[in-house]
């Protein structure tokens, strides 16, 4: 899979957090691969940020980490000021051009 160079600087920073958020935990990362049902090796691909991981495995790894939550809320669009601005108006189903 090819990524911009911005895509793929943020993939490492979410892997680096990804790390913090299990080493605050005092888990290793046998015990979280375990927790998210996923192999050691996946886990460490997740951990730096690897395009090419699952969005699954990431978000089981958060799961296991108890912040699935915060992560899926960061995706709701009615936590920005757009979201917020457009959730009155009638949104299509699908765009057609």
């Amino acid at each position: 899979m090819s990524v911009t160079r911005l895509v793929d600087r943020r993939l490492a920073e979410i892997g680096t957090s990804i790390r913090r958020w299990r080493l605050m935990q005092s888990l290793k990362a046998v015990e979280v691969a375990e927790r998210a049902g996923i192999s050691r090796s996946t886990l460490q691909k997740v951990e730096r940020g690897d395009a090419g991981v699952s969005i699954g495995a990431v978000m089981s790894v958060m799961q296991a980490l108890g912040q699935l939550d915060h992560v899926s809320a960061s995706f709701d669009p009615m936590s920005t000021d757009v979201g917020r601005l457009r959730s009155a108006e009638s949104l299509p189903d699908r765009v057609r051009r």
